[in-house]
């Protein structure tokens, strides 16, 4: 079983290489005459860790010139199928793409029904024929005549259901939600205050601390913390108590020079085989927060990993827990560990933990980070960022925590500094 799905894992692309591909293809796309609107539909939109394939869907009036452009497209390597409106091509990487040219009026119908998933489509059929209709990709149908499918807003609407984001399309229970009027008010990009989790060059980063401020302030950011190794990562070349006492002097001086930035002293501190931290209590203690992390010994029995964790938490410079599997898409499985107890000895003592967003990671998953907010245990989105750029992953982290229902209320770097200090203070 275990095998099955990690076979299945390999075969399938990291939703940020997919994204690679996807966005220089729907320039592409919308820039053919006729063109008017390209979306990528799929797991993709559902903004799944991993897609299997992309689902295009364009509104073109000209569908043959629309379908001939796309396969002449740069990255196409294979033409597996060529028809009037519809098309599938496999690209030089080896994904499979298809390219469905549709009707203004039937868009909405396409979107919901490559959107999926099967098992939300299957539901929301199901909801239809009670009322003796047909959903398909064409529109909905009352005998032959069709009654919606230009907007998935109007499909939704038939049913008295408002519109269902994307990333909820799972069969969770998210159109029993809708019915009853509890569907989360997701959190988005834009609620986003802060990036808790950034490397500079003072362990492993790329760039200088100065350097990852100023990107920060870019991209509208209120507050960061700075969250270098702590020395047990070898490889990171991690920073000792005195070079730790030299950056927060750093931040001291850049805080009194940048304007519209807070910068926050932190860690990031390794958790020790048997759940101690790897700096002296002293030292964290004058930082604003302390993200701590397991990146040893991940074969520990489940009840070892788990205890190593907790027995972390009991210290009360602990504030939230990075990566809280370890896993790395398609390279390493999560490590051992009952990640409900862990959720529940961090709600007891005031502990957090993230979403890391970068997407070789997306760790918590979107089931564990619904289990949290369940449980009333908050999250932090981080986006681990080694370089400036990768400050940008913060998309990812938004798109996992969406799929996990999460509001802008149950995110701790959603609210503004003083705030979210008050809530660090165990």
């Amino acid at each position: 079983q275990e095998l099955s799905r990690e076979d299945q894992e390999q075969e399938r692309t990291r939703l940020n290489v997919a994204e690679e591909m996807a966005r220089p293809l729907v320039a592409y796309l919308e820039d053919v005459k006729g063109v008017e609107r390209v979306e990528v539909a799929g797991s993709y939109r559902r903004r799944k860790e991993t897609v299997g394939d992309l689902d295009v869907l364009a509104i073109s009036e000209a569908g043959k010139e629309t379908i001939q452009r796309f396969v002449e497209y740069e990255d196409v390597d294979e033409i597996v199928s060529q028809g009037e409106t519809r098309s599938t091509v496999l690209f030089r990487s080896g994904l499979q793409v298809d390219l469905r040219v549709v009707p203004r009026e039937s868009y909405g119908a396409a979107l919901f029904y490559f959107t999926g998933s099967k098992d939300h489509n299957i539901a929301l059929r199901n909801m239809a024929l009670e009322q003796g209709l047909k959903v398909n990709e064409y529109g909905v149908f009352r005998d032959e005549e069709r009654i919606a499918g230009e907007t998935e807003e109007e499909i939704y609407e038939l049913f008295d259901l408002p519109y269902i984001p994307p990333e909820l399309r799972e069969d969770r229970g998210e159109l029993a939600a809708a019915r009853e009027g509890r569907l989360p008010v997701l959190v988005t990009l834009d609620d986003i205050r802060g990036d808790l989790q950034m490397h500079t060059t003072g362990s492993d980063g790329d760039a200088s601390l100065e350097e990852m401020a100023r990107g920060a302030l870019e991209r509208g950011y209120q507050y960061v913390a700075i969250t270098d190794h702590s020395p047990q990562v070898a490889v990171a070349q991690g920073l000792d108590a005195e070079a730790l006492r030299q950056q927060i002097d750093e931040i001291d001086r850049l805080n009194d020079e940048l304007e519209g930035l807070t910068i926050l002293k932190a860690i990031e501190v390794d958790i020790l085989e048997d759940g101690s931290l790897d700096l002296p209590d002293n030292i964290l203690a004058r930082l604003d927060l302390r993200i701590c992390s397991v990146h040893s010994y991940f074969g520990l029995s489940q009840e070892k990993q788990t205890e190593r964790i907790i027995r972390a938490m009991d210290n009360p410079n602990f504030s939230i827990l990075a990566h809280p599997t370890g896993r790395r898409i398609g390279e390493r499985p999560a490590y051992d560990v009952d990640l409900e107890r862990v959720m529940g000895a961090a709600v007891e003592r005031g502990c957090f933990m993230e979403i890391n967003a970068n997407p070789e990671r997306l760790d918590l998953d979107d089931i564990h980070a619904r289990m949290a907010k369940d449980m009333g245990l908050k999250l932090a989105i981080n986006t681990d960022a080694h370089s400036i750029a990768e400050l940008d992953f913060m998309r990812f982290g938004v798109g996992q925590a969406r799929r996990g229902w999460l509001e802008a209320h149950d995110v701790l770097n959603t609210r503004s500094w003083p705030s979210l200090k008050e809530l660090l203070e165990r």
